[in-house]
């Protein structure tokens, strides 16, 4: 029962920073909006007990995505002026787009007939998972890492030459 009580409120706190990221005027106040919703996602996957993809949710996208777009919103000149108007002229055009989008994906939910797993879930997963990486795929997971390096040596190397 109280699963389905934290379900039901990370679904809310999902939609409402969906339709909080789409409808604020203030670009900054929309990736905090986007920021609420990933978060909410991350909460799903810990009721999913998967632990080490929420973990990949906050620190890649909640870490990574949301702060790089507050940085290139905080950064960028032309989004402080204040003589920039968001105007939507085809509200018609996109509230019928979606009502109808609506009704083709409740459609397919309910026709569908969705297998449920008799598989347990492994107790640990995250452990698990670290020893596949180090185990069975440790050559492929050293070359992202050196591969991760080299992009933040060129990035390094590319902001010391602009200046």
């Amino acid at each position: 029962m109280l699963e389905i009580f934290f379900f039901y409120l990370l679904a809310g706190i999902i939609v409402i920073g969906g339709i909080l990221v789409v409808s604020l005027r203030n670009l900054f106040h929309c990736a905090l909006s986007l920021l609420l919703t990933l978060l909410g996602i991350a909460g799903i996957y810990i009721l999913l007990s998967a632990e080490f993809v929420a973990a990949v949710q906050v620190l890649i996208y909640c870490g990574g995505v949301v702060v790089l777009l507050l940085f290139a919103i905080v950064l960028t000149e032309r989004i402080k002026g204040k003589g920039i108007r968001q105007v939507n002229k085809q509200v018609f055009l996109s509230l019928l787009s979606v009502i109808l989008l609506f009704l083709i994906i409740s459609s397919v939910i309910v026709k569908t007939n969705f297998p449920v797993s008799k598989m347990q879930i492994v107790a640990d997963s995250t452990s698990r998972i670290g020893e596949i990486l180090l185990k069975n795929y440790i050559l492929p997971f050293e070359l992202a890492s050196v591969l991760i390096l080299v992009g933040i040596i060129g990035a390094i190397i590319f902001i010391k030459e602009r200046k």
